[in-house]
């Protein structure tokens, strides 16, 4: 799974960034201090893989992962190459969804390149660039479509999407916001439009602003957010960047006494996970314990794909028991004592938390 992580210079975008990959881009107070994507890898906490490799007596314990790109910062007018516009817009199409941080705090110390605090303004300058630069794309397409059309009518279906989209594009609207059929959903993949990308918006404020509701700007990018069908995370590069500095064991101590039960990091994981549509299946035994990432509604054989692809090609069934029935009992053997452990086919549709061992024909 891949994130980008973007905003407007001095947002606290990179701020973030290092406190929760620990990649140590600079942050220096001016405009385009990044200027390639930097990328972190952060791994996915999942409290069922130590009770699972304490089960199994499993050698090694492996987590799944989200890599996190750090993407330029953007100014008006990136879409036709302001500052470094061209480039920022060419990282973003790589990624699965934004993390889009804004800033919801006062600092007179630190400058923003709009000159005042106004959440809403940054979110849509962003947005609006990246509107223009899905328009010109898509412009393009619907006129290269439109000539190819007199010699394969086959291509209608493809064209009337495009004008549908740029119609769409030209009212200022994100791509993500319009209903499509299954089928133009399918068509649209092929279009690797950045409006279409889902949507997580990182609400930085200061240390006070976590636990209080009452932050205005924060309530005005959370009323945004919920008109288009965005997620919004609450979070403190400040807190960040002193969680990222403690030992795990530590950590917990310190959530506790600022009255979080968990860090911006892991409530950006868990919102990452709901606008992708994804779960996680476990597989487990004395040589690894690990967690392994899935679209939500995958089937066995699909599941049995992400470990090897022979899985998927020689897949025979799947046997299959509930993380929290091997929590309970504490081993296999008692599992499959008690009747507990299922033999699942090729429709079967994995459920989060499944422990599974796949059989296949090689």
């Amino acid at each position: 799974m891949k994130m980008g992580i973007v905003g407007l210079p001095n947002v606290g975008k990179s701020t973030i960034f290092n406190a929760i990959t620990a990649a140590g881009a600079d942050s220096a107070n001016y405009p385009f201090c990044t200027i390639e994507p930097n990328v972190g890898v952060v791994t996915v906490p999942d409290y069922r893989l130590d009770r699972l490799t304490e089960i199994s007596k499993s050698e090694k314990t492996i987590p799944t992962i989200i890599e996190f790109y750090d993407i330029a910062g953007l100014v008006k007018g990136a879409s036709k190459g302001e500052g470094l516009g061209n480039k920022f817009l060419s990282h973003i199409r790589e990624v699965e969804a934004i993390v889009h941080v804004v800033r919801c705090f006062d600092d007179e110390n630190i400058t923003h390149v709009e000159g005042d605090i106004d959440p809403i303004r940054d979110i849509e300058i962003i947005n609006l660039e990246l509107i223009l630069a899905d328009l010109e794309v898509m412009t393009k397409r619907r006129d290269k479509l439109s000539k190819q059309l007199k010699g394969d009518k086959s291509l209608q279906k493809e064209l009337n999407l495009a004008n549908k989209v740029v119609e769409a594009l030209e009212n200022e609207n994100p791509v993500r916001s319009i209903e499509f059929s299954d089928e133009e959903k399918l068509l649209l993949k092929g279009f690797n439009l950045l409006t279409n990308k889902p949507v997580i918006y990182a609400a930085n404020v200061e240390e006070d602003s976590l636990l209080d509701d009452s932050n205005k700007y924060v309530n005005q990018v959370r009323e945004y957010a919920e008109k288009e069908g965005s997620e919004v995370v609450v979070l403190s590069g400040k807190i960040e960047s002193e969680i990222a500095e403690l030992e795990d064991e530590e950590k917990g101590f310190f959530l506790e006494e600022l009255g979080l039960t968990a860090s911006g990091l892991d409530k950006l994981i868990q919102k990452s996970y709901k606008i992708l549509g994804l779960i996680s299946f476990l597989t487990t035994g004395p040589k690894e314990t690990r967690a392994w990432t899935v679209k939500r509604g995958s089937t066995a054989p699909q599941a049995a794909g992400k470990i090897h692809t022979d899985f998927e090609r020689g897949f025979i069934r799947a046997e299959v028991v509930s993380y929290d029935e091997l929590d309970k009992l504490g081993s296999m053997v008692k599992v499959k004592e008690d009747g507990k452990l299922r033999l699942e086919g090729k429709e079967y549709i994995i459920k989060d938390g499944d422990v599974i061992l796949f059989r296949f024909n090689v």
